[in-house]
């Protein structure tokens, strides 16, 4: 299994998840280049100019380390860097690379458009890159709480999501999020050819419900399962329920 975090997070985030596959899986964890402890040095502009740059690595990934069958787990944008890395592995002639993709809280187009609902306008992801072009720190105090979702008894998650998009190099954020946010990989939905799980949070503003029944009717014969846990990043607020989720989906 390989796990991919989502724009302003890296590998830690999986680390109340991850583990319980580890019983039966190989689990590999990894950074996408410019978060966590990845080697800044790697950073190409031109390369991660398109959410292709970030699949390309995974195959990369599974390449170097001679997986196959893989289940790949993608949060947030990673869920659509997924759904590249499949193409990706199927143009390098290894369409055998991955088995299953799950797909955690995904949104192929953030922007509405006509009758599809993406969550957001084209002035909201205007004022969200300004916001963030002009206050990399401000911007992350402010969003870390929303994209984490209410949950007061637990402060501590959306402070660590807050110091995990404060470590994010600044220059390669603003990118990151360009990328992220003004993307539409709604045409490469239905070229999936895995058994996919969309799972969908409760109340998560950065991918609304209507968003996952989208992509689980766009994805061909996917199986969706709707959590209770709210806000956006459910293997840091409700991990049990996000695993066993996973692991029903594998099992049965």
């Amino acid at each position: 299994m390989v796990f991919a975090h989502g724009f302003g997070c890296d590998q830690v985030m999986w680390r109340f998840v991850a583990p319980d596959f580890e019983v039966d899986h190989r689990v590999v964890l990894f950074d996408h280049v410019g978060a966590g402890r990845s080697d800044l040095r790697a950073y190409v502009p031109e390369k991660y100019a398109s959410l292709r740059g970030y699949a390309q690595d995974i195959v990369e990934i599974c390449h170097e380390l001679e997986l196959s069958d893989v289940v790949l787990v993608g949060h947030s944008v990673s869920a659509m860097i997924g759904v590249l890395a499949l193409q990706e592995a199927a143009s390098q002639g290894t369409p055998k690379m991955f088995g299953a993709l799950v797909m955690v809280g995904p949104n192929p187009r953030y922007v509405d458009d006509g009758d599809y609902v993406g969550g957001f306008s084209r002035a909201d992801i205007a004022g969200l890159l300004d916001a963030l072009d002009s206050n990399h720190l401000g911007w992350s105090a402010k969003m870390a709480p929303v994209i984490m979702g209410n949950h007061p008894e637990h402060p501590e998650l959306a402070e660590e999501l807050t110091n995990s998009f404060c470590r994010t190099d600044p220059d390669i954020a603003r990118q990151f999020a360009r990328v992220t946010f003004l993307s539409d990989n709604r045409a490469d939905l239905a070229d999936v050819a895995v058994p996919t799980l969309v799972l969908q949070c409760s109340e998560d503003v950065i991918a609304p419900d209507v968003v996952g029944r989208y992509v689980h009717g766009a994805v061909p014969g996917s199986t969706f399962t709707q959590l209770a846990a709210t806000g956006h990043v459910p293997h840091l607020s409700s991990p049990e329920e996000t695993t066993a989720a996973i692991r029903a989906f594998l099992t049965g």
